[in-house]
């Protein structure tokens, strides 16, 4: 496991945001949570991540301004769409903008935390 990784979690889902970050923290990575696109780039801007975790349906600011935002402004930053509109067009949406990875909601979370370590490793 890496350890000490920095993770960006953006979902307006807070039950889920507080167990992903939880789950996380246990594993020894260093998360934060927001639960707009808005909120998300306010974090980007003050803290350095490693890998966010973005949902594309968030309110104020979606999860492709979000992506685009990233990849402009901070281009080592690793990318996985966490996504229940995991369709085709999203999908290659999702790629042609950066996102390192998609995964379709529900998920498992074993598939998160391999991504996550796949993503560290590129």
């Amino acid at each position: 496991m890496s350890t000490n990784a920095s993770i960006l979690i953006a979902d307006d889902d807070i039950d889920l945001t507080s167990t992903l970050s939880e789950y996380l923290s246990g594993e020894h990575f260093d998360v934060t949570t927001a639960i707009d696109g808005e909120q998300a780039i306010s974090h980007l801007r003050k803290k350095k991540f490693n890998v966010a975790v973005l949902d594309l349906k968030m309110p104020k600011v979606n999860g492709f301004e979000v992506l685009k935002f990233i990849r402009s402004d901070y281009p080592d930053t690793k990318i996985i769409i966490l996504t229940g509109y995991a369709d085709l067009k999203n999908v290659m949406e999702c790629k042609k903008l950066g996102a390192d990875d998609v995964i379709e909601k529900p998920y498992e979370i074993g598939d998160l935390i391999n991504a996550i370590e796949f993503v560290l490793n590129k």
